[in-house]
C-alpha cells in the first residue's frame, strides 16, 4: 500500500481508543465489532475469519484491519478476511484464542503472548521479570526485545507454534509495563510492600507480586476502573501508551514508576492447514502485510518512550504523526509524578524474583532462555543476569 493511501487511512488514529481485556490483561468488556475488508462485497468465494481479542479503534485492533485490507487489495480480493473483533469467536475468555485458531476456529488472529501463554508456556519467555536490560542509551531496552523476536529465541518460538499448528509471521507489541499508584513513589520492593495492586489473571503476575511483597488481585479492567476510583485497590501495571495514558489512569494514580519489568508482544499468525493452502505468492503477500502492519502497531507502543526511532518510522514510511509525542512529559502536565530507576534501584528489584526464575525457567525452557540471553548479547553486548 502506497504512503499516502496509508497516511489517508490513519488520519483518524488521533488517539488511542477502547481496549477489551487482552492488552490489559484479566476480563473486560467492550462492544462486539465485526469488520470485513473493504472490497469484500466486490468477489464472491471462502471469507476467512481473524480474531482480535481488543476492539477496533485501538492500535491493536486498527493494525490487524490494515493487515486484512491490505492482503484483500494485494490479493484483488481472492483473500477476504472479517475481522471478530473483541473476542467474539472464543466468547470473551481470551486464553482461549491460541486453541481456536490452532483448530481452525479462526483462520487468522493478532494475538497477545499474555493470552496465548497458558496453551503455549515458552511464551512467557517475555514475562520473566526485568529480563531485559536496560542498556546505556535510551532505547536498548527495545532493541533487546528486537533482537529476541528476530533472532534464535524467536525462530524457536515460531517453531514452537507451528508444532501447535499456528504459523507466525510478525511480531506487534503492547510496551513495557509500568507501575502506578495513588499512596507514594515506588524506588525499592519495600515500597511495594503490602500494596494492593492490580494484576493479570497469570499465574506468573501474581509469583511476580507476591515475590515483591505486594498484594496481587485479580479482577476485570472495568471493576478495576471502579476500584481506583473509590481506592479499594491501590496501583496497577500496564503499558504507558497502551493503557495508561488512553484510560487516564493519572485522574486515579499520582505516582507511576518505569520499571520496565515485563513486555507483551503481539503475533500475527495464521492457522497452519489455512497458511498451506494458500501458494507460495499469497503467502509472500500474507506475510509482507502482517510485517507491515505489525512494525506501524509497534510503533504506535513505543513512540516517545525509545531513541526516536518509532516517531522517525510513524512520519517517515506512514506519513502519520502521533498526537502525543512525549508521553512522559504528557503524565507530568497531568500531574503525575514520574521515578525512574536508576540501574542500581533496578537490580534490587531483580534480586527479589530469583525464586520466579527458579520456578519459571523450567517452565519455559533452559535452552530458550539461553538462547534470548545469547541474542541479546551478540546484538546489543550486554549480559542478561539471571539472579538466582
Amino acid at each position: 500500500m502506497r504512503r499516502a493511501v496509508w497516511g489517508i487511512f490513519l488520519v483518524g488514529i488521533l488517539v488511542f481508543g477502547v481496549f477489551a481485556a487482552g492488552c490489559i490483561g484479566g476480563g473486560g468488556t467492550s462492544t462486539s465489532t465485526t469488520s470485513t475488508s473493504k472490497s469484500s462485497t466486490q468477489t464472491s468465494g471462502k471469507v476467512y475469519k481473524m480474531s482480535v481479542v481488543v476492539g477496533p479503534n485501538s492500535p491493536w485492533g486498527q493494525a490487524a484491519q490494515m493487515w486484512a485490507d491490505e492482503i484483500e487489495k494485494r490479493t484483488n480480493g481472492k483473500v477476504k478476511i472479517k475481522i471478530y473483533f473483541s473476542g467474539q469467536l472464543f466468547a470473551g475468555k481470551q486464553t482461549n484464542e491460541f486453541l481456536l485458531l490452532s483448530q481452525g476456529v479462526a483462520d487468522f488472529a493478532v494475538g497477545s503472548t499474555i493470552n496465548w501463554a497458558p496453551q503455549v508456556p515458552e511464551l512467557n519467555l517475555f514475562i520473566l521479570p526485568f529480563f531485559f536490560p536496560e542498556g546505556k542509551n535510551k532505547g536498548d531496552i527495545y532493541k533487546a526485545v528486537d533482537a529476541v523476536e528476530n533472532g534464535n529465541a524467536g525462530k524457536k518460538i515460531f517453531s514452537i507454534l507451528e508444532n501447535k499448528g499456528v504459523v507466525g509471521l510478525a511480531w506487534g507489541e503492547n510496551g513495557f509495563r509500568q507501575i502506578t499508584n495513588w499512596k507514594h513513589p515506588i524506588k525499592t520492593p519495600d515500597d511495594l510492600k503490602d500494596l494492593k495492586i492490580r494484576v493479570v489473571g497469570s499465574p506468573i503476575f501474581i509469583d511476580t507480586f507476591k515475590a515483591l511483597g505486594a498484594d496481587p488481585t485479580m479482577m476485570n479492567w472495568g471493576d478495576a476502573i471502579t476500584a481506583f476510583q473509590q481506592k479499594v485497590v491501590d496501583g496497577q501495571e500496564n503499558p504507558v501508551n497502551i493503557v495508561i495514558i488512553p484510560y487516564k489512569i493519572y485522574e486515579f494514580h499520582k505516582y507511576i514508576t518505569l520499571w520496565d519489568y515485563a513486555i507483551d508482544p503481539l503475533i500475527f499468525a495464521v492457522n497452519k492447514k489455512t497458511w498451506e493452502s494458500f501458494d507460495p505468492q499469497t503467502q509472500k503477500i500474507i506475510k509482507e502485510a502482517a510485517i507491515k502492519a505489525a512494525k506501524w502497531e509497534k510503533a504506535m507502543a513505543r513512540v516517545g518512550l525509545d531513541d526516536g526511532t518509532s516517531l522517525k518510522i510513524l512520519k517517515d514510511e506512514y506519513n502519520y504523526t502521533p498526537k502525543i509525542q512525549d508521553p512522559i512529559r504528557f503524565l507530568e502536565d497531568k500531574g503525575m509524578e514520574v521515578t525512574f530507576l536508576t540501574p542500581d534501584e533496578r537490580a534490587e528489584f531483580k534480586a527479589r524474583v530469583g525464586g520466579i526464575y527458579k520456578t519459571w525457567v523450567p517452565k519455559i525452557g533452559k535452552d530458550l532462555v539461553n538462547a534470548a540471553v545469547s541474542d541479546i548479547e551478540n546484538a546489543l553486548g550486554i549480559k542478561v543476569e539471571i539472579p538466582s
